[in-house]
């Protein structure tokens, strides 16, 4: 019953609440500009009807989701869909005949309730290498889909950035663009025709985003006075729109206009005072436009491809001055995809951070790594014995539950802040370090330790390097009757309620709730509803879909019963995510490398399939058993390939082959490698205009239609 509760409470969500996401979605986004009409007519015919965004997502073709999500949204749920064909393979074939092969074992009870009966304790020895068989069948399906995945990925191509290199390591001399030309005189054939210098404009995109907010919010009442011809009084402090008595001193009101006059006046002079003292100081990177993409290839060529030998790049008369030597050169990622207030943290001190982060969290997680460890530390110190003393069995029994829901939601979201707060310079290295960290984190909580009857990583590896302990009960523990039970219902759970969950986005509503319960006015809290839509966490909605598939495939041959429930899981979470991403999010502009990472990181779930099947197979038959040594070769042959695919990824960029020029007619992307604070002219551009702008100094809109504004007013 909880689907369909949540499936109701989210339709009503839906229709009571529906500008909560709608205003910041009609509204400018990072380039993107979305008019107030073209939503409205694409959202009527849906938008009535109780049920009716339903039939609209299950409708919803790839053209649609490409021009309102970008072609980042497309990868994606490609990946997704070649998931579900795989799991449908999968689950056809496990049902059909390993299950039935499981199931004519009777070492176990023949009670036909008895769910071990279903998994692979209940096989005899000489039915093992049906398994095995199909472990490394279900390995080579899903090399081949996901090899089919990325064909039609690298098929795709975003707006060309091929013309535009990036340098960094830049000598503190080279304050000024036209210096940088000068390393030109060695390329008499490559012609530049822009060079940006990186600035620190941390604080400065921090004070322009405040005046901005606050000229909005003057904008606001002005037209309040304007329109209704008196002035509007409010209490300037948090949560002042809720306090209605005007009798205490903590709720005296002001003048809405004089407030916000002050405040533009106030952030007007900060901004004066910081460019007159500080200005913006060069952080020793450029952006360099070439005239054609095979300029850019042939500097690119001489600046890397020669970093494995003695040679460097082609020498001019100012290249002792400019240590062009220490240059790393390299194509520039597209605009949207750059975080300018994070370029100011580099070399040393963006390791140190890093490293600080990392060891923080690793510590944490290594005490404390799943829920039920971190109610057993609680309980040493006497932290839930007062509830005990309350002599309510309701309260008693739910306490602990709402802990332990709690932890298993703030786990995740530690790694995932630990993240944010690492401070990459792009969306894509962001993503990938939290798809990585996620993974392997939930890896192990929800498969790993569980697998093995053990509770945190501090007790793995005291098993793991214990001489004096007997490994062999460890891994028995994996193959226990009832185990694969409870992955089933984890797999289920994860269906069934984890995407009614993501469907209702509760963390994002309180948030919401919470920001608009603080705003000091009805100006502010327009503010908050045109500010609330974030871009797609593509990174960590990855991370856990990964991690329930390497869960699905890991189960599918040992306990095939999983297998149905897996691709159920993946069918909804597919639509869930799509109806989010079309009505939720904003559109994000990543790297292709982050959807191939997450195709990397698929790879690993048939090899764990074909571990578990080797643990078993050595447990039950012997480590010199056929079956066990040809397990361990075909292990050992998968992971060597992985390995040296992953290296060969690292040195690429040696190959002049990651050159190679492509002469195709296409239309010419112009891009401006600045922030908007430095760049005010590109906030004036059409919307349909092929002159892009890297960086922006708010991620909210800039306008909102007079209907909305006469409903808030």
């Amino acid at each position: 019953n909880d689907p369909q509760v949540l499936l109701l409470v989210f339709t009503c969500i839906r229709r009571k609440l529906w500008d909560y996401g709608r205003l910041a979605l009609v509204a400018e986004a990072e380039g993107c500009v979305r008019t107030h009409q073209k939503f409205g007519d694409q959202h009527c015919n849906f938008k009535c009807g109780v049920c009716s965004w339903l039939t609209f997502i299950v409708r919803m073709d790839e053209a649609m989701v490409k021009e309102r999500c970008g072609i980042d949204a497309v990868h994606y749920l490609s990946f997704q869909r070649h998931l579900i064909i795989l799991l449908l393979i999968v689950c056809v074939m496990s049902v059909s005949v390993i299950l039935p092969v499981n199931l004519s074992g009777d070492l176990l009870a023949n009670d036909p309730y008895n769910f071990g009966r279903t998994t692979i304790g209940n096989l005899q020895d000489n039915l093992l290498w049906i398994h095995t068989v199909f472990a490394i069948l279900y390995l080579v399906l899903t090399v081949a889909l996901l090899r089919r995945h990325t064909s039609l990925m690298k098929g795709t191509k975003r707006e060309s950035v091929s013309r535009y290199i990036c340098c960094i390591h830049l000598s503190s001399l080279l304050i000024h663009p036209r210096m940088c030309l000068k390393q030109t005189e060695a390329y008499p054939t490559c012609h530049v025709t822009d060079v940006h210098l990186c600035y620190d404009v941390t604080k400065l995109i921090y004070l322009t985003t405040e005046k901005k907010r606050a000229e909005k919010n003057l904008d606001y009442y002005r037209k309040i006075l304007d329109r209704q011809g008196h002035h509007e009084l409010i209490n300037p402090r948090p949560c002042g729109h809720l306090c209605g008595c005007c009798i205490c001193q903590a709720c005296e009101r002001v003048d809405a206009v004089e407030y916000y006059c002050s405040q533009v006046s106030r952030l007007e002079e900060d901004l004066k005072k910081y460019k007159d003292i500080h200005g913006p100081r060069a952080l020793g990177m450029a952006f360099v436009t070439f005239q054609t993409e095979s300029m850019a290839a042939y500097i690119l060529k001489d600046f890397n491809a020669l970093e494995c030998g003695s040679g460097g790049p082609q020498p001019s008369s100012s290249s002792e001055q400019l240590k062009v030597k220490k240059w790393k050169v390299s194509y520039a990622t597209h605009p949207n995809n750059i975080v300018w207030e994070h370029l100011s943290v580099k070399g040393l001190c963006w390791w140190s951070r890093c490293l600080l982060l990392n060891i923080s969290l690793f510590i944490l997680l290594f005490f404390l790594t799943t829920p039920s460890i971190i109610i057993t530390t609680m309980d040493k110190f006497n932290v839930t014995k007062p509830i005990y003393y309350l002599n309510s069995a309701v309260v008693s029994q739910f306490f602990p539950t709402l802990l332990l829901w709690l932890f298993s939601a703030l786990l995740p979201t530690v790694v995932y802040y630990s993240t944010l707060l690492e401070a990459h310079w792009t969306r894509s290295s962001e993503n990938m370090s939290m798809m990585y960290k996620l993974y392997i984190f939930l890896l192990f909580t929800v498969l790993i330790l569980p697998s093995l009857g053990l509770t945190s990583l501090d007790v793995f590896f005291r098993w793991l390097f214990d001489t004096q302990s007997e490994r062999k009960l460890r891994f028995e523990c994996v193959f226990l009757p009832d185990q694969g039970a409870f992955f089933v219902n984890y797999v289920i759970t994860a269906a069934l309620v984890g995407s009614g969950m993501e469907l209702l986005r509760l963390p994002g509503l309180l948030l919401y709730t919470v920001r608009m319960a603080l705003a000091r006015s009805a100006a502010e809290r327009k503010y908050v509803k045109q500010n609330q839509a974030y871009e797609f966490e593509y990174g960590a909605m990855y991370g856990w879909t990964l991690c329930v598939f390497t869960v699905i495939m890991a189960y599918s041959i040992t306990c095939p019963v999983i297998a149905p429930f897996g691709f159920l899981y993946m069918t909804l979470k597919h639509l869930v995510d799509k109806h989010n991403l079309y009505f939720a999010y904003l559109p994000a502009c990543l790297d292709q490398r982050v959807h191939l990472g997450a195709v990397n990181q698929a790879l690993a779930a048939p090899i764990i399939c074909l571990f578990w099947l080797y643990f078993f197979s050595v447990l039950r038959t012997g480590f010199k058993a056929v079956t066990s040594l040809f397990t361990l070769v075909v292990l050992c042959v998968t992971i060597f390939i992985c390995i040296s695919y992953t290296c060969f990824g690292h040195f690429k960029y040696l190959s002049p082959h990651n050159y190679a020029v492509r002469y195709r007619f296409e239309c010419i992307f112009v891009f401006v490698y600045l922030p908007k604070v430095l760049n005010p002219d590109s906030a004036s551009q059409s919307p349909g205009s092929l002159h892009q702008s890297y960086g922006t100094t708010e991620s909210g809109p800039a306008f909102i239609t007079s209907e909305e504004e006469q409903q808030d007013i």
